[in-house]
């Protein structure tokens, strides 16, 4: 991904301002920063929903909004579909694979679907409703139907929202497996300053423009996120527990 001046502005309201990085293949990229930082609209603006106002943004080597979506898994935040539609697990992971919903399933895309939910742990789930799964089995849903297609990018934004500690753990070793396999780029959104200093290759700091991007260790000094979030007893406290082991 290349991002070069970029600037996002709502009416008068600015979003983004004159960002600029390059994330390298492979990578796995986390993004940090307060609320109204724009976070989620440079997700946006990586996906090809939110036009720039100004720069210039490209994701595997095309234009943004040009990128065949079929490269591209995405696992929202908020998960938008009616936990009381009568819907299985296979469906909505299948939903990835035709990017609507499905009728009837061909035989090629169950073995695909079956293929997505066992490589998340998720294989049991087959045949079951949505609507009775934890959020933590909704989640692995979700995962396998970004992971269907095998997409070389990955977005994630607060993945690890609405599941608990154990749950958070599983996920991320299923992003590094995934990783490690098929050599995909990874960009997530959190709020947890600690999953990105152990799980991200690189950290970007934002609040509104670029205040730090590179490895967790230098991005997420105590400068940069006294910088990004005003927190100066909070940001050295955690400055302070940074000599913790990364991820291999």
């Amino acid at each position: 991904m290349e991002v070069e001046h970029l600037t996002v502005r709502f009416g008068d309201h600015l979003a983004l301002e004159d960002v600029t990085l390059a994330v390298p293949a492979g990578a796995f990229v986390a993004i940090v920063g307060p609320n109204g930082a724009g976070k989620s609209t440079l997700l946006k603006v990586l996906l090809g929903l939110v036009p720039p106002s100004h720069g210039r943004v490209r994701v595997l080597g095309s234009p943004s909004d040009k990128v065949d979506p079929r490269r591209i898994g995405y696992v929202p935040q908020f998960k938008t579909l009616d936990r009381t539609f009568p819907a299985l697990a296979e469906e909505l992971v299948a939903s990835g694979l035709r990017r609507a919903w499905p009728g009837r399933l061909t035989s090629g895309e169950r073995a695909r679907v079956r293929a997505a939910l066992e490589r998340v742990g998720a294989g049991q789930l087959i045949g079951r409703p949505v609507s009775r799964f934890s959020g933590g089995e909704l989640q692995r849903v979700y995962l396998a139907r970004a992971f269907v297609r095998r997409p070389q990018l990955v977005m994630l934004d607060e993945p690890a929202t609405g599941i608990d500690v154990l749950g958070e753990a599983d996920m991320y070793r299923l992003l590094e497996d995934y990783q490690k396999e098929t050599g995909a780029t990874l960009l997530m959104i959190t709020h947890d300053w600690e999953a990105a200093y152990h799980h991200a290759t690189h950290v970007i700091v934002l609040n509104r423009r670029l205040i730090g991007f590179g490895p967790p260790e230098r991005a997420l000094s105590e400068r940069c996120l006294r910088e990004a979030f005003g927190h100066v007893g909070h940001a050295h406290g955690f400055s302070l527990a940074l000599g913790g082991e990364r991820r291999a």
